[in-house]
Protein backbone atom coordinates (compact mmCIF):
# COMPACT_ATOMS: atom_id res chain seq x y z
CA UNK A 1 0.00 0.00 0.00
CA UNK A 2 0.99 3.33 -0.78
CA UNK A 3 -0.01 6.82 0.20
CA UNK A 4 -0.40 8.47 -2.56
CA UNK A 5 -4.02 9.55 -2.31
CA UNK A 6 -4.06 10.05 1.47
CA UNK A 7 -6.24 13.19 1.23
CA UNK A 8 -8.93 11.65 -0.57
CA UNK A 9 -11.84 10.55 0.93
CA UNK A 10 -14.32 8.15 -1.67
CA UNK A 11 -18.10 7.14 -1.24
CA UNK A 12 -18.30 3.33 -3.15
CA UNK A 13 -21.79 1.93 -3.60
CA UNK A 14 -21.36 -1.19 -5.62
CA UNK A 15 -21.26 -4.62 -6.07
CA UNK A 16 -19.64 -7.16 -8.46
CA UNK A 17 -16.15 -6.25 -10.24
CA UNK A 18 -15.87 -3.17 -11.97
CA UNK A 19 -16.83 -0.51 -9.85
CA UNK A 20 -15.24 -2.34 -6.59
CA UNK A 21 -12.39 -2.62 -8.55
CA UNK A 22 -12.11 1.60 -8.63
CA UNK A 23 -12.42 1.81 -5.49
CA UNK A 24 -9.79 -1.12 -4.55
CA UNK A 25 -7.29 0.37 -7.03
CA UNK A 26 -7.70 4.01 -4.95
CA UNK A 27 -7.72 2.22 -1.42
CA UNK A 28 -4.27 0.75 -2.79
CA UNK A 29 -2.88 4.32 -3.52
CA UNK A 30 -3.81 5.12 0.22
CA UNK A 31 -7.30 6.69 -0.63
CA UNK A 32 -9.98 6.35 2.17
CA UNK A 33 -12.80 4.59 0.29
CA UNK A 34 -15.85 3.83 2.29
CA UNK A 35 -17.59 1.36 0.70
CA UNK A 36 -21.87 1.46 1.64
CA UNK A 37 -23.71 -1.75 1.75
CA UNK A 38 -27.06 -2.72 2.56
CA UNK A 39 -26.92 -4.49 6.02
CA UNK A 40 -26.50 -8.03 5.67
CA UNK A 41 -24.20 -7.36 2.55
CA UNK A 42 -25.32 -6.97 -1.03
CA UNK A 43 -25.53 -9.35 -4.00
CA UNK A 44 -21.89 -9.95 -3.83
CA UNK A 45 -21.53 -10.24 -0.48
CA UNK A 46 -21.67 -14.48 -0.78
CA UNK A 47 -20.10 -14.34 -4.24
CA UNK A 48 -18.05 -17.69 -4.50
CA UNK A 49 -15.35 -18.81 -3.94
CA UNK A 50 -16.56 -19.19 -0.34
CA UNK A 51 -15.02 -21.08 2.42
CA UNK A 52 -16.85 -23.96 4.44
CA UNK A 53 -18.67 -21.21 5.98
CA UNK A 54 -19.59 -19.63 2.96
CA UNK A 55 -17.53 -16.37 3.42
CA UNK A 56 -16.65 -14.99 0.24
CA UNK A 57 -13.06 -14.95 -0.79
CA UNK A 58 -13.99 -12.98 -4.01
CA UNK A 59 -15.76 -10.43 -1.80
CA UNK A 60 -12.44 -10.30 0.80
CA UNK A 61 -10.09 -9.33 -1.58
CA UNK A 62 -12.23 -7.14 -3.96
CA UNK A 63 -13.05 -4.84 -0.93
CA UNK A 64 -9.32 -4.83 0.64
CA UNK A 65 -8.00 -1.92 2.58
CA UNK A 66 -11.82 0.06 2.87
CA UNK A 67 -13.86 1.38 5.66
CA UNK A 68 -17.61 -0.28 5.14
CA UNK A 69 -20.78 1.37 6.41
CA UNK A 70 -24.44 -0.59 6.44
CA UNK A 71 -27.56 1.40 5.54
CA UNK A 72 -30.84 -0.19 4.93
CA UNK A 73 -31.30 1.25 1.76
CA UNK A 74 -34.79 0.09 1.23
CA UNK A 75 -35.87 2.89 3.97
CA UNK A 76 -35.63 6.22 3.14
CA UNK A 77 -33.49 7.34 5.87
CA UNK A 78 -30.85 4.76 4.51
CA UNK A 79 -31.18 6.68 1.75
CA UNK A 80 -30.55 9.79 2.88
CA UNK A 81 -27.59 8.84 4.92
CA UNK A 82 -25.83 7.51 1.23
CA UNK A 83 -26.84 10.41 -0.24
CA UNK A 84 -25.17 13.19 2.42
CA UNK A 85 -22.37 10.49 2.74
CA UNK A 86 -21.95 11.46 -1.01
CA UNK A 87 -21.86 14.62 -0.72
CA UNK A 88 -20.24 14.68 2.08
CA UNK A 89 -16.97 13.94 0.87
CA UNK A 90 -17.25 14.85 -3.03
CA UNK A 91 -16.31 11.74 -4.80
CA UNK A 92 -18.24 8.88 -5.80
CA UNK A 93 -17.95 5.68 -7.30
CA UNK A 94 -20.64 3.42 -8.07
CA UNK A 95 -22.44 0.84 -10.39
CA UNK A 96 -26.31 1.72 -9.49
CA UNK A 97 -28.07 2.92 -12.24
CA UNK A 98 -28.29 6.08 -13.14
CA UNK A 99 -31.53 7.64 -12.43
CA UNK A 100 -32.82 6.93 -8.83
CA UNK A 101 -31.82 8.44 -5.37
CA UNK A 102 -28.12 7.76 -6.33
CA UNK A 103 -28.65 10.14 -9.88
CA UNK A 104 -25.83 12.66 -10.13
CA UNK A 105 -27.75 15.29 -10.86
CA UNK A 106 -29.88 14.95 -8.18
CA UNK A 107 -26.95 15.24 -5.61
CA UNK A 108 -25.47 17.71 -7.62
CA UNK A 109 -28.04 19.90 -6.48
CA UNK A 110 -27.01 19.78 -2.89
CA UNK A 111 -23.21 19.63 -3.69
CA UNK A 112 -22.43 21.26 -7.24
CA UNK A 113 -18.34 20.24 -7.52
CA UNK A 114 -19.42 16.33 -6.50
CA UNK A 115 -17.19 14.04 -9.24
CA UNK A 116 -19.27 10.68 -9.85
CA UNK A 117 -17.72 7.98 -11.65
CA UNK A 118 -20.49 5.41 -13.03
CA UNK A 119 -19.45 2.20 -14.24
CA UNK A 120 -22.60 0.58 -16.33
CA UNK A 121 -23.06 -1.88 -18.87
CA UNK A 122 -24.59 -0.79 -22.05
CA UNK A 123 -24.30 2.89 -22.74
CA UNK A 124 -27.87 3.58 -22.89
CA UNK A 125 -28.49 1.91 -19.58
CA UNK A 126 -29.55 -1.18 -20.14
CA UNK A 127 -27.82 -4.35 -17.70
CA UNK A 128 -24.85 -6.17 -19.20
CA UNK A 129 -22.32 -8.67 -18.15
CA UNK A 130 -18.80 -8.88 -19.07
CA UNK A 131 -19.29 -12.50 -19.99
CA UNK A 132 -22.03 -10.81 -22.08
CA UNK A 133 -20.15 -7.44 -23.11
CA UNK A 134 -17.45 -10.13 -24.81
CA UNK A 135 -20.14 -12.07 -26.69
CA UNK A 136 -21.58 -8.72 -28.28
CA UNK A 137 -17.49 -7.68 -29.67
CA UNK A 138 -16.84 -11.01 -31.15
CA UNK A 139 -14.10 -12.03 -28.86
CA UNK A 140 -15.20 -15.80 -28.08
CA UNK A 141 -15.61 -16.31 -31.66
CA UNK A 142 -12.20 -15.57 -32.28
CA UNK A 143 -10.81 -17.69 -29.59
CA UNK A 144 -10.30 -21.93 -29.62
CA UNK A 145 -9.91 -23.78 -33.03
CA UNK A 146 -13.95 -22.87 -34.11
CA UNK A 147 -16.19 -23.03 -34.94
CA UNK A 148 -17.81 -23.12 -31.84
CA UNK A 149 -17.38 -19.93 -29.85
CA UNK A 150 -15.51 -20.43 -26.76
CA UNK A 151 -16.28 -18.01 -23.11
CA UNK A 152 -12.86 -16.58 -21.66
CA UNK A 153 -13.38 -17.02 -18.10
CA UNK A 154 -11.07 -14.13 -17.17
CA UNK A 155 -13.38 -10.91 -16.74
CA UNK A 156 -11.54 -9.16 -19.00
CA UNK A 157 -13.88 -5.86 -19.43
CA UNK A 158 -14.86 -5.49 -16.01
CA UNK A 159 -11.22 -5.26 -14.31
CA UNK A 160 -10.12 -3.00 -17.41
CA UNK A 161 -13.44 -0.43 -16.83
CA UNK A 162 -12.99 -0.66 -12.75
CA UNK A 163 -9.02 0.74 -13.76
CA UNK A 164 -9.94 2.96 -16.11
CA UNK A 165 -12.83 4.16 -13.79
CA UNK A 166 -10.40 5.15 -11.21
CA UNK A 167 -8.28 6.63 -13.66
CA UNK A 168 -11.27 8.64 -14.79
CA UNK A 169 -12.10 9.70 -11.28
CA UNK A 170 -9.12 11.32 -10.33
CA UNK A 171 -8.89 13.11 -13.88
CA UNK A 172 -12.20 14.61 -13.01
CA UNK A 173 -11.07 15.37 -9.89
CA UNK A 174 -7.85 17.30 -11.13
CA UNK A 175 -10.22 19.29 -13.74
CA UNK A 176 -12.01 20.20 -10.58
CA UNK A 177 -9.00 21.45 -8.89
CA UNK A 178 -8.37 23.52 -11.66
CA UNK A 179 -11.50 24.79 -12.67
CA UNK A 180 -13.93 23.95 -9.69
CA UNK A 181 -16.25 21.94 -12.18
CA UNK A 182 -17.19 18.70 -10.70
CA UNK A 183 -19.23 16.38 -12.98
CA UNK A 184 -20.31 12.87 -14.09
CA UNK A 185 -17.87 10.18 -15.70
CA UNK A 186 -19.85 7.30 -17.17
CA UNK A 187 -17.99 4.13 -17.77
CA UNK A 188 -19.61 1.01 -19.82
CA UNK A 189 -18.85 -2.11 -20.21
CA UNK A 190 -19.72 -2.12 -23.96
CA UNK A 191 -17.33 1.28 -24.84
CA UNK A 192 -14.52 -0.22 -23.18
CA UNK A 193 -14.71 -3.40 -25.02
CA UNK A 194 -15.60 -1.72 -28.60
CA UNK A 195 -12.81 0.66 -27.90
CA UNK A 196 -10.25 -1.61 -26.59
CA UNK A 197 -10.82 -3.59 -29.72
CA UNK A 198 -10.88 -0.23 -31.61
CA UNK A 199 -7.01 0.89 -29.99
CA UNK A 200 -6.02 -2.79 -31.17
CA UNK A 201 -6.53 -2.18 -34.56
CA UNK A 202 -9.39 -4.73 -34.53
CA UNK A 203 -12.38 -2.47 -35.89
CA UNK A 204 -10.21 -1.12 -38.62
CA UNK A 205 -8.99 -4.77 -39.63
CA UNK A 206 -12.19 -6.13 -39.85
CA UNK A 207 -13.86 -3.42 -41.85
CA UNK A 208 -10.47 -3.20 -43.78
CA UNK A 209 -10.40 -7.15 -44.64
CA UNK A 210 -14.43 -7.03 -45.02
CA UNK A 211 -13.87 -10.41 -42.93
CA UNK A 212 -12.82 -11.77 -39.43
CA UNK A 213 -9.59 -13.45 -38.61
CA UNK A 214 -9.28 -17.10 -38.71
CA UNK A 215 -9.73 -19.19 -35.08
CA UNK A 216 -5.75 -19.94 -34.31
CA UNK A 217 -6.17 -22.15 -31.57
CA UNK A 218 -3.25 -21.30 -29.48
CA UNK A 219 -1.13 -19.21 -32.28
CA UNK A 220 -0.55 -15.90 -31.65
CA UNK A 221 -1.72 -13.62 -34.14
CA UNK A 222 0.61 -11.83 -36.42
CA UNK A 223 3.60 -13.12 -34.63
CA UNK A 224 5.56 -16.17 -34.21
CA UNK A 225 3.86 -18.22 -31.55
CA UNK A 226 2.36 -21.10 -30.29
CA UNK A 227 2.26 -23.56 -27.90
CA UNK A 228 4.56 -26.73 -28.09
CA UNK A 229 5.27 -29.80 -26.60
CA UNK A 230 8.56 -31.54 -25.26
CA UNK A 231 10.37 -34.47 -25.13
CA UNK A 232 8.26 -35.30 -21.60
CA UNK A 233 5.44 -33.96 -21.93
CA UNK A 234 5.72 -30.41 -20.61
CA UNK A 235 3.14 -27.55 -22.64
CA UNK A 236 4.82 -24.51 -23.12
CA UNK A 237 4.14 -20.99 -24.89
CA UNK A 238 6.69 -19.99 -27.13
CA UNK A 239 6.94 -16.27 -28.53
CA UNK A 240 8.85 -14.68 -30.91
CA UNK A 241 9.11 -11.18 -31.33
CA UNK A 242 12.30 -9.53 -32.59
CA UNK A 243 15.41 -10.30 -34.98
CA UNK A 244 17.42 -11.50 -32.52
CA UNK A 245 14.60 -13.65 -30.52
CA UNK A 246 14.11 -15.49 -33.64
CA UNK A 247 18.08 -16.05 -34.38
CA UNK A 248 18.46 -17.17 -30.79
CA UNK A 249 15.17 -19.47 -31.63
CA UNK A 250 16.49 -20.72 -34.23
CA UNK A 251 20.47 -21.64 -33.35
CA UNK A 252 18.65 -23.02 -29.88
CA UNK A 253 17.00 -25.29 -31.46
CA UNK A 254 19.81 -26.26 -34.26
CA UNK A 255 17.23 -25.82 -37.27
CA UNK A 256 19.05 -23.16 -39.60
CA UNK A 257 19.07 -25.49 -42.02
CA UNK A 258 15.87 -26.15 -42.76
CA UNK A 259 14.11 -22.63 -41.48
CA UNK A 260 16.94 -21.54 -44.89
CA UNK A 261 15.23 -24.08 -47.29
CA UNK A 262 11.82 -23.07 -46.17
CA UNK A 263 12.82 -19.20 -47.20
CA UNK A 264 14.69 -20.52 -49.89
CA UNK A 265 11.31 -22.84 -51.31
CA UNK A 266 9.30 -19.26 -50.49
CA UNK A 267 11.14 -16.82 -51.62
CA UNK A 268 11.08 -15.26 -48.28
CA UNK A 269 13.13 -13.93 -45.07
CA UNK A 270 12.29 -14.70 -41.79
CA UNK A 271 15.43 -12.69 -40.48
CA UNK A 272 13.34 -9.14 -39.43
CA UNK A 273 9.91 -9.94 -40.79
CA UNK A 274 7.56 -11.33 -37.96
CA UNK A 275 4.52 -10.65 -40.10
CA UNK A 276 6.02 -13.52 -42.66
CA UNK A 277 6.75 -15.94 -40.13
CA UNK A 278 3.28 -15.80 -39.00
CA UNK A 279 2.05 -15.93 -42.82
CA UNK A 280 4.10 -18.96 -43.20
CA UNK A 281 3.69 -20.89 -39.88
CA UNK A 282 2.27 -23.64 -42.07
CA UNK A 283 5.67 -24.66 -43.07
CA UNK A 284 7.36 -23.45 -39.81
CA UNK A 285 5.44 -24.98 -37.27
CA UNK A 286 6.18 -28.88 -38.01
CA UNK A 287 9.72 -28.26 -37.81
CA UNK A 288 9.80 -26.49 -34.35
CA UNK A 289 7.35 -28.91 -33.19
CA UNK A 290 9.55 -31.70 -34.16
CA UNK A 291 12.97 -30.00 -32.58
CA UNK A 292 11.11 -29.05 -29.47
CA UNK A 293 9.19 -32.44 -29.28
CA UNK A 294 13.12 -33.86 -29.07
CA UNK A 295 14.78 -32.48 -25.88
CA UNK A 296 12.80 -31.94 -22.72
CA UNK A 297 11.85 -28.61 -20.78
CA UNK A 298 14.69 -28.19 -18.71
CA UNK A 299 17.16 -28.55 -21.28
CA UNK A 300 15.34 -25.85 -23.37
CA UNK A 301 14.52 -23.44 -20.92
CA UNK A 302 17.71 -23.26 -19.80
CA UNK A 303 18.72 -22.68 -23.79
CA UNK A 304 15.47 -20.05 -23.80
CA UNK A 305 17.00 -18.18 -21.13
CA UNK A 306 20.33 -17.68 -22.62
CA UNK A 307 18.93 -16.48 -25.90
CA UNK A 308 16.59 -14.60 -24.17
CA UNK A 309 13.30 -16.04 -26.10
CA UNK A 310 10.32 -15.20 -24.38
CA UNK A 311 8.64 -18.84 -22.90
CA UNK A 312 6.57 -20.34 -20.23
CA UNK A 313 5.22 -23.59 -19.44
CA UNK A 314 1.72 -24.13 -18.96
CA UNK A 315 1.01 -24.75 -15.36
CA UNK A 316 -2.42 -24.58 -13.25
CA UNK A 317 -3.60 -21.92 -10.70
CA UNK A 318 -2.66 -23.83 -8.02
CA UNK A 319 1.32 -24.36 -9.16
CA UNK A 320 1.31 -20.65 -10.07
CA UNK A 321 0.47 -19.59 -6.57
CA UNK A 322 2.96 -21.86 -4.84
CA UNK A 323 5.91 -20.42 -7.08
CA UNK A 324 7.93 -18.55 -4.83
CA UNK A 325 8.96 -15.85 -7.53
CA UNK A 326 4.96 -15.04 -8.05
CA UNK A 327 3.79 -15.12 -4.53
CA UNK A 328 5.90 -15.63 -1.51
CA UNK A 329 8.88 -13.91 -2.86
CA UNK A 330 6.86 -11.13 -4.25
CA UNK A 331 6.55 -7.52 -2.47
CA UNK A 332 2.96 -7.01 -3.49
CA UNK A 333 2.17 -10.20 -1.32
CA UNK A 334 1.63 -9.85 2.65
CA UNK A 335 -0.64 -10.97 5.47
CA UNK A 336 -3.21 -9.78 6.71
CA UNK A 337 -5.99 -10.41 9.44
CA UNK A 338 -9.33 -11.50 7.24
CA UNK A 339 -12.69 -11.55 8.02
CA UNK A 340 -12.92 -14.98 6.55
CA UNK A 341 -10.64 -16.00 8.96
CA UNK A 342 -8.06 -17.86 6.77
CA UNK A 343 -4.75 -17.05 6.70
CA UNK A 344 -3.13 -16.47 2.97
CA UNK A 345 -1.12 -14.29 1.26
CA UNK A 346 -3.01 -11.04 0.44
CA UNK A 347 -2.11 -8.49 -2.43
CA UNK A 348 -1.37 -5.29 -2.14
CA UNK A 349 -0.70 -2.35 -5.03
CA UNK A 350 0.63 -3.66 -8.10
CA UNK A 351 3.04 -0.91 -8.90
CA UNK A 352 6.29 -0.53 -7.07
CA UNK A 353 7.84 2.58 -6.14
CA UNK A 354 11.72 1.78 -5.60
CA UNK A 355 12.17 5.44 -3.55
CA UNK A 356 9.57 4.62 -1.33
CA UNK A 357 8.40 1.97 1.07
CA UNK A 358 5.56 -0.43 0.56
CA UNK A 359 3.08 -0.65 3.05
CA UNK A 360 1.46 -4.51 3.76
CA UNK A 361 -1.66 -5.03 2.35
CA UNK A 362 -5.17 -4.12 4.35
CA UNK A 363 -7.49 -6.48 5.76
CA UNK A 364 -11.16 -6.42 3.77
CA UNK A 365 -13.75 -4.89 6.63
CA UNK A 366 -16.45 -6.59 8.21
CA UNK A 367 -19.80 -5.70 7.53
CA UNK A 368 -20.73 -2.22 8.72
CA UNK A 369 -17.26 -2.25 10.60
CA UNK A 370 -16.88 1.50 10.29
CA UNK A 371 -20.48 2.65 10.55
CA UNK A 372 -20.28 5.10 13.58
CA UNK A 373 -16.90 6.13 13.05
CA UNK A 374 -17.92 7.46 9.39
CA UNK A 375 -21.03 8.94 10.44
CA UNK A 376 -19.64 10.47 13.16
CA UNK A 377 -17.02 11.80 11.09
CA UNK A 378 -18.57 12.76 7.82
CA UNK A 379 -21.94 13.75 8.98
CA UNK A 380 -21.13 15.03 12.34
CA UNK A 381 -24.16 12.64 14.04
CA UNK A 382 -24.24 12.29 17.70
CA UNK A 383 -23.70 9.04 19.34
CA UNK A 384 -26.71 9.36 20.08
CA UNK A 385 -28.06 9.89 17.10
CA UNK A 386 -25.87 7.29 15.44
CA UNK A 387 -27.73 4.98 18.05
CA UNK A 388 -30.89 5.64 17.46
CA UNK A 389 -30.37 4.62 14.06
CA UNK A 390 -29.07 1.50 15.04
CA UNK A 391 -31.78 0.76 16.95
CA UNK A 392 -34.53 1.71 14.50
CA UNK A 393 -32.59 -0.87 11.82
CA UNK A 394 -31.39 2.20 9.84
CA UNK A 395 -27.89 1.94 10.28
CA UNK A 396 -25.72 -1.42 10.65
CA UNK A 397 -22.54 -2.17 12.75
CA UNK A 398 -19.62 -4.84 12.47
CA UNK A 399 -20.92 -8.26 11.22
CA UNK A 400 -19.23 -10.92 9.08
CA UNK A 401 -22.89 -12.86 8.78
Amino acid sequence: MYDLLGNLTIIEASSFVASPSAGLYCAQMGAEVIRVDQIGGGPDFRRGPVTAQHDSLYWENLNRAKKSVALDLGKPEGRELLQALVCATGQFITNFPAGGFLAHEALAQRRSDLVTVRVMGWADGSPALDYTINNAVGYPMLTGAGPDPVNHVLPAWDLLSGAYSAFALLAAIQRRSATGQGGEVRVPLSDVAIGTLANLGSVAEVLYAGACRPNLGNAVYGLFGRDFVTADGQRTMVVVVTPRQWSNLVAALGISDAVARIEAERGVSFAKDDGLRFTHRDALFPIFEAAIAARSHADLAAAFDAGGIVHSPYRTMLEAVRDPALVRDNPVFGHSSNPSGFDYPAAGAFATMPQQLRGAPRPAPYNGQHSEEVLAKQLGLSSGEIGRLIDAGVVGTATLT
